[in-house]
């Protein structure tokens, strides 16, 4: 590895992306971009691509490439411009790559996350929906490359950092009794259960504490993004559904916890901010300064916790559903909340038919076995249409 290490960021534009290259530009000594990666907001890449100068920079078509290389070209810059899927997987595993911040959403973060692992790069891995989906078969992939991953959820990074350096035995090995998981219980947490049916695509995406992308904020609101969570934590932690306990805490100060048989519950506190997860993943095992104001305990004053509510939360009771059947229903899972989410966005279901929707794609096909990628693309390709066919039976 360099003394300067080269980084790709694989959805540059996001919040995560964002957040990344702001402690990335702070130790212009450790750290230099490689490779950004946009989607749809193109204007933003280009201007990142300016301040930053990677070498690469991957769009998603062959005129979004012919507009953004033409523009980098005339302001002077050599940054060569990619295409998609094939693209993302080039720079995630190209050979003078040294980490990967993998933050697309979704499934489709899966492929050029899986190759920067079989290329046994330091993968900081935001893109949850990648274990979520073929959790046994990245986790194999990692064993074998070499890769290191680190996890950058506030949750997952947070439970990384109160384990002990070696817990690959089990939990149960290193003594750990169970992992607590917080969640904000986002905007609907007291929120009358009728009003649920009515409430907006606006208000689902104004989350209390964080600053996320509009898909997380409604899974947050939902509380998928904590079932998700819980499915990935299982993989990361070689831990089993009943080993992990979601906690509501709205003050979002302390990012998770981790409860050992001696009696001991160690807990990793915060400001919320994703830029202190992000920083301590970059340099991990050291520390460098990311920009996050240091907590201030008197300010907070209290730390709340309750239990959470899955009659006002069923995404909660389905991800665990699933992460107990195992196989391919995780992806589907995953698959019918993508297709929900969005609908929901575009107005076209109410917030509470989210789960309506995922639970009758989850019952309409029975779970397969999952033991190469093609059979988690072929889950998820099915469960996008039983969601189709859901909407148009609406």
């Amino acid at each position: 590895m360099s003394m300067v290490q080269q980084v790709t960021v694989l959805g540059a534009t996001g919040s995560i992306g964002l957040s990344t290259l702001d402690v990335i530009a702070r130790h212009p000594e450790r750290y230099s971009v490689f490779a950004l990666t946009g989607f749809s907001r193109l204007v933003e890449l280009q201007a990142l691509c300016l301040r930053h100068r990677p070498r690469y920079a991957v769009v998603p078509d062959a005129d979004s490439a012919l507009e953004l290389q033409g523009n980098l070209r005339q302001a002077g810059l050599a940054t060569e411009v990619l295409v998609g899927e094939e693209g993302l997987c080039a720079v995630s595993a190209d050979a003078a790559v040294d980490c990967v911040m993998a933050a697309i959403v979704g499934a489709a973060g899966l492929k050029p996350t899986l190759a920067a692992v079989q290329a046994g790069k330091k993968v900081l891995l935001a893109n949850k929906e990648a274990l979520v989906m073929s959790g046994a078969l990245f986790m194999q992939a990692v064993k074998q490359s070499g890769a290191v991953l680190l996890p950058i959820d506030s949750e997952h990074n947070a439970i990384f950092q109160c384990l002990p350096g070696d817990y690959s035995r089990g939990l149960q090995a290193v003594g750990v009794r169970r992992v607590l998981l917080t969640a904000s219980g986002g905007p609907f947490r007291e929120t009358p259960l009728a009003e649920l049916e009515h409430v907006t695509p606006e208000q689902a995406c104004a989350h209390p504490n964080w600053s996320m992308g509009r898909k997380i904020s409604v899974d947050s609101a939902s509380m998928m993004n904590k079932g998700l969570e819980m499915i990935e934590a299982c993989w990361l932690f070689d831990a089993r559904p009943e080993q992990i306990e979601v906690v509501i805490h709205r003050q979002s100060v302390i990012h998770s916890l981790v409860d050992y048989i001696d009696g001991s519950v160690l807990a990793q506190l915060g400001n919320p901010d994703m830029r202190t997860p992000i920083a301590h993943a970059l340099a991990w095992p050291e520390r460098i300064d990311s920009g996050v104001s240091p907590l201030d305990l008197f300010t907070v004053g209290r730390l709340d916790f309750e239990r959470p509510d899955e009659q006002r939360f069923p995404c909660l009771r389905l991800a665990r559903e699933a992460a107990q059947v195992g196989g391919s229903a995780p992806a589907m899972l995953n698959a019918a909340n993508e297709m929900a989410v969005e609908a929901f966005l575009q107005r076209r279901i109410r917030f509470a038919d989210i789960a309506r929707m995922i639970e009758s794609v989850l019952n309409a096909q029975p779970v397969q076995a999952v033991e190469a990628l093609d059979a988690v693309f072929e889950a998820d390709a099915r469960a996008r249409e039983l969601a189709q066919q859901w909407l148009a039976g609406r």
